[in-house]
């Protein structure tokens, strides 16, 4: 089941396995997630059409806060590098933000840290899009 409650969304099977909120910030938007990403029950699903309904949208610069995302399997991590190739092409980026724990090692073992960029800091991830605007536009 889809609820939306205060532009959270949630995916739910006796438990909240996938929350998902939306926020802005000047051209970036931000997706909290809570819970956890995987293809046992749907969330991967919840995850994939929330992020390409975005680009669809236009959205170009997206920040991932995944500070409290407990777990990502190969179908979650599928999903990030579809979505940070699709942004790149498309002019923007996909930055990560928090990755910790079980979540970290996973990305680690994909040997993502260095492909996506990951900051511990909001207000740095955030920065990190308006330098490559400066760049890109002399």
């Amino acid at each position: 089941m889809l609820y939306l409650t205060n532009d959270v969304f949630r995916h739910q099977i006796n438990a909240v396995a996938l929350e998902i909120s939306i926020r802005e910030s000047g051209d970036v938007t931000i997706m909290d997630l809570r819970g956890h990403s995987t293809v046992h029950v749907g969330e991967s699903d919840l995850l994939s059409s929330r992020l390409q309904g975005l680009i669809a949208r236009g959205v170009r610069n997206v920040v991932l806060n995944l500070r409290d995302l407990t777990h990502i399997d190969s179908s979650g991590i599928s999903i990030l590098v579809e979505t940070y190739v699709s942004l790149k092409g498309q002019g923007g980026g996909l930055k990560l933000l928090c990755p910790c724990g079980p979540v970290l090692e996973v990305l680690t073992a994909f040997r993502l840290q260095g492909i996506i960029p990951s900051f511990e800091d909001e207000a740095q991830a955030l920065a990190s899009f308006r330098s490559i605007a400066y760049f890109a536009n002399p």
